[in-house]
């Protein structure tokens, strides 16, 4: 990093400088956090202690909760203290923290959610090779892969932007440190820096974009060959719900890192950004797992219920 920088913190804007709107928005954000925290780890714990759940489906979801639990933890509990405080500053070296973190998380639950696609496309599509082409070692070295490969990637972001020189302001139009806002306050030319974002993003989103639409076309022919009506729909639904939580994942990635800052209006970022940092890692427990009948029955054990059958 270049410490020629004669900035030492930054101010984060936040959401809204509206008096009347800080009490609300930190109990709703504090109910969206407490929510994400107990789906998320309790989904974790929940596999962890349920042998039936420890498949490979099983193994990526707990990890893609821990990866939503982490990623909500490095942005939320931040923005909270800012409704509650009043102080919205941030060191340099917090900002620079806060955003290896989230990038690195986001990295991670991209390729995560690839994973998972391409194992449903085993499960469906190659039912008799299952445990052969989703072996242990297999599972693990994606998932590993993934946490490698998103710090990797995070430390070349933080090293693309920390070294230019925030020499004019020191106020980010936003909630937490992202890099197109950063970008936005250097007095560096950012041209190359841009490029390297839009590269690496742009390579990310579509390797994983690839892997999960190729998947779900063979799982769709798939599905299209089953006879049952009932069989059907409760896939297509199945598809459904993973879809759309990718979709609002990918969309606002998209929309974030895949144009010029120049084209940025921050407050429509800002907006987006609520989406992927806390609404996503709130919903996926839900849409991952609780319409999931085994799971449904490995909470009923749990708390003493019933077996749904």
């Amino acid at each position: 990093m270049d410490n020629s920088t004669e900035v030492n913190h930054f101010i984060l804007v936040g959401l809204t400088d509206t008096p009347e709107l800080q009490l609300p928005l930190f109990i709703i954000f504090t109910l969206i956090y407490l929510i994400t925290l107990v789906g998320n780890l309790g989904i974790v714990a929940l596999i962890f202690w349920n042998s039936h759940l420890h498949t490979p489906m099983y193994f990526f979801l707990s990890n893609l909760s821990l990866v939503d639990f982490g990623y909500s933890s490095t942005i939320t509990p931040k923005v909270m203290v800012g409704f509650l405080t009043g102080n919205k500053s941030i060191s340099y070296n917090g900002c620079a923290t806060q955003m290896f973190f989230f990038a690195a998380f986001a990295t991670i639950e991209n390729y995560l959610l690839a994973s998972m696609a391409y194992d449903r496309h085993a499960a469906v599509c190659m039912p008799l090779h299952y445990t052969t082409t989703m072996t242990s070692r297999v599972c693990a070295g994606l998932v590993v892969g993934a946490f490698i490969y998103g710090s990797l990637t995070s430390s070349i972001q933080i090293g693309n932007t920390f070294s230019l020189s925030f020499c004019s302001s020191n106020v980010v139009n936003h909630f937490f440190c992202d890099i197109p806002p950063l970008l936005a306050l250097s007095c560096s030319d950012i041209h190359k820096n841009e490029l390297v974002l839009f590269i690496l993003a742009g390579f990310n989103a579509f390797c994983a974009l690839l892997v999960i639409l190729t998947s779900y076309l063979f799982i769709f022919i798939a599905i299209l060959r089953i006879r049952s009506v009932e069989g059907r729909q409760k896939a297509f639904s199945t598809c459904a719900s993973h879809l759309s939580v990718v979709s609002i994942f990918y969309g606002t990635i998209i929309f974030m890192y895949l144009q010029p800052s120049s084209h940025h209006t921050m407050d429509t970022d800002k907006i987006a950004s609520v989406f992927y940092t806390m609404i996503i890692p709130m919903l996926n427990p839900l849409v991952y797992s609780l319409r999931n009948k085994e799971v449904h029955n490995a909470f009923k054990k749990v708390t003493g219920g019933q077996n749904i059958h």
